[in-house]
């Protein structure tokens, strides 16, 4: 009887715990998730085994008779430059900027902070990994000039990072379900944009956005998934749902 009553308290106690930490352990699930699929991207990479896979996307923006040339008339050309402009380290930086200087105004330091360190840690793991793999960008005409390595897009992952770091920090002061999921819906139809531009321009390979994108969200998650853990514990504050923050210790 002690025995069963012992195995049934723990029982309860494991499914308790699995309760209470739901949202951390399916973070962890989709972080560990991400970055697989981007170890695998990397590795059948420099094996040369995305090569058939990269080029059958590539040539999907390219015009038949001549590969140099992107399809779509001249507006569309345009159009996608303004698009990847979005992801560009420069536009990305100042909306960074602007959206910390609201938040320290409005007493959101915490915020501030998670939104500064996600952006500035994925901006140096892009560079890390780009000098790492060193991969070269696709043999064509681009519409622009590049001076870094191919793999991972810089775009892409500076794009997914600082977007998806917005969203959370949107989704959490929005007041309602429907303004979060459209916080969310937002961050990831402009990070997926900036991706598919940077294919449609031939300035990166199809994998390298893959690629760019899974870590980019990882990033995003481990920093936002770290701000959460210690919010639950006290260590930093908590944005309430009127935008306000509770008492609490300012980082």
């Amino acid at each position: 009887m002690l025995h069963r009553w012992g195995k049934s308290a723990q029982v309860r106690r494991v499914r308790d715990f699995v309760t209470a930490e739901a949202p951390l352990l399916a973070a962890i699930a989709i972080i560990s998730g991400l970055i697989l699929a981007f170890l695998k991207i990397a590795d059948e990479m420099l094996e040369g085994e995305m090569e058939e896979f990269d080029s059958t996307i590539l040539f999907w923006f390219r015009d038949p008779n001549n590969i140099d040339q992107t399809i779509g008339p001249s507006w569309v050309h345009e159009m996608v430059r303004d698009i990847t402009a979005l992801g560009s380290f420069s536009l990305l930086g100042l909306i960074v900027v602007v959206v910390c200087i609201c938040l320290v105004m409005a007493r959101m330091r915490g915020a501030a902070l998670l939104v500064i360190i996600s952006v500035l840690g994925g901006t140096l793991l892009s560079t890390v990994l780009k000098t790492s793999y060193d991969r070269p960008r696709p043999d064509l005409t681009t519409m622009s000039e590049q001076f870094t390595a191919s793999f991972p897009s810089g775009h892409a992952m500076l794009s997914a990072v600082t977007f998806l770091t917005l969203g959370a920090v949107l989704a959490q002061l929005a007041p309602t379900r429907a303004l979060r999921i459209f916080s969310f819906t937002m961050a990831i139809i402009l990070t997926v944009m900036v991706g598919m531009s940077r294919i449609y321009m031939g300035v990166h390979f199809p994998s390298d956005v893959l690629a760019g994108w899974c870590l980019g969200a990882a990033w995003a998650l481990i920093c936002s998934t770290v701000a959460l853990f210690l919010e639950r514990r006290g260590t930093v504050d908590r944005i309430n749902k009127g935008g306000n923050l509770t008492d609490g210790q300012d980082l």
